[in-house]
């Protein structure tokens, strides 16, 4: 059973608003706003992307809940993850690389608005060769290519030995016609935005859209919500972040050590990506895999790191407004 809606004040009781640099841009976003706050079961995070309206982060909110006042044990003492590459040139794809010690998964961001097929082959063909053959390449194209164009990308990429495409195109009948209209390219199709963003995330896998789930803990409500997601689907798994703080990072891996599917790398070393956390201990790849535990904040951090007094009153706001919409639910 999830727990009950905790009140408004014991959410803010402990809750505190930072601003995060990240080293690279990604998604847009080059500092990553977030709520982190302190509950029975210890530090849980709220960090719906500032584009999406209350409706949609209400499942964020109820996944904060699920993990600070839900009881979840560790079903690994670790969860093997990807490197992330974002939209860099071919000459910084080594040096990135680096900050993921030990992961011979990288995912590598296509389709950036600005850019070209060209621009996409060159990097991960990069990523390749720095990796070498035996290494685990996914592309992410976020939904910006129209069904023809990715058939075009992935038809110059397959040579290149991709796990899978994550997120394509945009809409589920646009994976079930590019899925249909490349399988015999070997390039399994992942759907994310098509599942954490649905109003009906299992139906990518009712309309045979998809090969793989990638599953986010905080979009999809939780721990408990996803697992049961992923086993009404009955599709391979992968568990990825949302931009997360370490905290967050810590709720994915939570749900990574109980239901992504062998063989794969969760997206949940995101931590390198950041210049600062708000944790001394943050969830930094280590021989390729995380640690599936709670992380304990540091109260330094929390203060060098606070977001401006206008952000965090825009965001205490936002909080109080969808703690409203899940008391009226």
């Amino acid at each position: 059973m999830p727990p009950e809606l905790p009140g408004l004040p014991d959410l803010l009781a402990d809750a505190h608003v930072v601003a995060l640099p990240m080293r690279v841009r990604f998604r847009g976003i080059t500092v990553r706003e977030a709520v982190v706050l302190r509950g029975p079961s210890g530090w849980t995070e709220f960090s719906p992307f500032v584009e999406y309206d209350d409706a949609e982060a209400a499942a964020w909110l109820r996944a904060t809940i699920d993990f600070g006042w839900g009881s979840h044990v560790p079903a690994a003492d670790s969860v093997p993850v990807n490197a992330t590459v974002p939209a860099i040139a071919p000459g910084e794809v080594a040096a990135l690389l680096a900050r993921y010690p030990g992961c011979t998964t990288a995912k590598v961001k296509v389709a950036e608005p600005g850019t070209t097929i060209d621009d996409d082959v060159a990097r991960v063909t990069e990523v390749r060769r720095v990796m070498g053959p035996d290494a685990a390449v996914r592309v992410d194209a976020n939904g910006l290519w129209s069904v023809d164009q990715a058939v075009t990308a992935l038809e110059r990429l397959a040579p290149l030995g991709l796990q899978y495409a994550e997120q394509p195109c945009r809409t589920v009948p646009e994976l079930a016609s590019l899925r249909s209209r490349t399988a015999g390219l070997g390039v399994p199709i992942a759907a994310d935005e098509s599942v954490r963003k649905a109003s009906d995330p299992l139906a990518v896998a009712r309309a045979g859209a998809a090969d793989v789930l990638v599953v986010k803990a905080q979009p999809l409500g939780g721990i408990s919500a996803a697992r049961a997601i992923v086993a009404e689907a009955g599709l391979p798994c992968v568990v990825s972040s949302a931009l997360d703080t370490s905290v967050g990072l810590g709720m994915g891996a939570f749900l990574a050590a109980s239901a992504m599917s062998p063989g794969y790398a969760a997206g949940l070393g995101t931590a390198a990506m950041f210049e600062a956390d708000v944790t001394s201990a943050p969830l930094l790849p280590v021989d390729g895999r995380v640690p599936v535990r709670r992380v304990e904040v540091s109260r330094d951090l929390l203060a060098r790191h606070a977001a401006s007094p206008e952000r965090t009153a825009w965001w205490t706001a936002r909080l109080e407004r969808v703690h409203a919409l899940l008391a009226g639910a």
